[in-house]
């Protein structure tokens, strides 16, 4: 599958061995092998051991990434040297704010990073970051970024929506992946739809999860509308070239490439 097509990306805590043997169950797009904020300083080294014999053992075609621990902790070299060679297919790096730290991490792991944006400084160098070197998407980090920007947690995302819309410009025009932030709210599933899309309308490609429970909501929202792929299938095969008219509406070339891009995501999710 590829990065783009992901719409559920599910963070663990790599020391947890049930919570690894019970993302095999889940219908995610990917796993996220956390060693950062999910684990005590204590575990760090166990969580480490851990994800290298989950991404050894694989996900069943799921795509796996492993969240290191960030720049400046003692773990942060020692687990970039450790995931080089391994099965694993990105590295996520938290509180990225230069390009410079992405290419490090890629250059040491020999991994694709995506890079978690957590701060106003990375909001601001979203584009440099997302344009550098081994950069294959981004992760929008809004609980860090709330923190960061005063915005008190009852404002909901309204202080949020415009560096939201910068990061997704700055993917977007790197031609990589980007992907909403976690959820909190375990027991609100109403509220999680409802920023799913959200997230789905400003153009993420799908959003990062804390909990089982979240999986089918994000997959749902984020996942090709059956209707609109049978559409997307018919102006495909309508279409001979140049404008034309299409069931009631004027469609060109643009219009094909969009249907042919929701084809191919419905049909890397077996849809």
């Amino acid at each position: 599958m590829l990065l783009r097509h992901a719409r559920s990306l599910l963070f663990l805590p790599a020391s947890n061995p049930r919570a690894i043997a019970k993302v095999r169950t889940l219908p995610c797009d990917m796993v996220i092998l956390d060693l950062e904020d999910a684990v005590p300083d204590d575990r760090k080294g166990e969580a480490r051991d851990g994800a290298l014999a989950a991404v050894s053992e694989g996900f069943d075609g799921r795509l796996a990434a492993v969240r290191i621990n960030v720049e400046g902790t003692p773990w942060h070299g020692p687990e970039m040297v450790a995931l080089k060679g391994t099965a694993c297919d990105y590295v996520v790096l938290p509180k990225v704010e230069h390009p410079k730290q992405v290419k490090d991490v890629f250059s040491v792991s020999q991994k694709p990073v995506i890079a978690m944006i957590e701060s106003a400084k990375g909001v601001l160098a979203a584009g440099a970051i997302a344009a550098g070197e081994g950069c294959a998407g981004l992760f929008m980090g809004n609980n860090d970024l709330r923190k960061d920007l005063a915005i008190p947690p009852s404002a909901g995302r309204i202080g949020l929506s415009h560096a939201m819309q910068t990061v997704v410009l700055a993917a977007r025009a790197a031609g990589i992946a980007v992907f909403d932030g976690v959820f909190n709210r375990l027991d609100d599933e109403a509220g999680l739809e409802a920023e799913c899309a959200e997230g789905h309308a400003l153009g993420f490609d799908g959003k990062t999860l804390i909990h089982p429970s979240q999986v089918t909501v994000a997959n749902q929202v984020f996942g090709p509308d059956a209707q609109a792929v049978a559409d997307a299938r018919r102006l495909i095969e309508a279409a001979t070239g140049g404008a034309e008219r299409f069931e009631g509406r004027m469609i060109e070339s643009m219009h094909v490439e969009e249907a042919k891009a929701l084809v191919a995501r419905a049909q890397a999710i077996g849809q």
